[in-house]
């Protein structure tokens, strides 16, 4: 079990996270220690076989060149509601295989843009996780079935736990690496190595 603080529904406890991913405690102070490694916020859940076309609708092709523009479309063929609706640090939570379809980098840096926390799903199509890392967008892998729209949830990436903070239930997951936690944090592959001339591996 991780160290978060026990809470009811509404989460008091838990940091709620701004744009960036920086945990804000009650007084409105920066978190450091929550920002790396805890994140919040609402459920948004899908079904599986999301394909990058629904993240990214392909009638908008013409707006790859314009990310923040496309991301205000991100995954409406899926759900209208979500990009309008949803608040920084939202999870999108998913079923099977998603991500599937095409190789476009751009589905996950829109999810990423838009302000989501971080994708949960029961598992990913191999490409889209991988570029999910590169951009700087958590995928953790777990059981998600549990999940229900709107339900708050707390995940820990390093001690790899989802908890519903609306259910009590508390779903584990494999914890990140140390050195892919820091990748996310400093906003994905190519600026962890223009940051550190390269991976930043614990203990180097």
């Amino acid at each position: 079990m991780s160290d978060a603080p026990d809470t009811d529904q509404h989460g008091e406890g838990a940091p709620r996270m701004n744009a960036r991913g920086d945990g804000m405690s009650g007084a409105g102070a920066p978190r450091r220690q929550a920002r790396q490694t805890v994140l919040r916020g609402r459920a948004w859940v899908f079904g599986d076989d999301i394909s990058t076309d629904h993240i990214a609708p392909g009638r908008l092709f013409h707006l790859r060149t314009d990310l923040p523009e496309l991301a205000k479309h991100v995954l409406e063929d899926a759900d209208p509601a979500f990009a309008t609706g949803m608040q920084p640090g939202d999870f999108v939570v998913a079923g099977r295989n998603f991500g599937l379809g095409s190789s476009r980098e751009h589905a996950p840096r829109i999810i990423k843009i838009a302000g989501a926390g971080a994708v949960l799903a029961q598992s990913f199509a191999r490409i889209f996780f991988r570029n999910a890392i590169n951009v700087g967008l958590p995928a953790l892998q777990c059981d998600t079935s549990g999940i229900s729209p709107g339900d708050e949830l707390w995940v820990d990436l390093t001690a790899g736990e989802v908890r519903d903070l609306s259910t009590g239930a508390v779903t584990p997951f494999a914890p990140l690496p140390p050195v892919m936690v820091t990748i996310l944090n400093d906003g994905g592959l190519v600026e962890h190595l223009k940051k550190h001339g390269g991976f930043d591996l614990p203990g180097t």
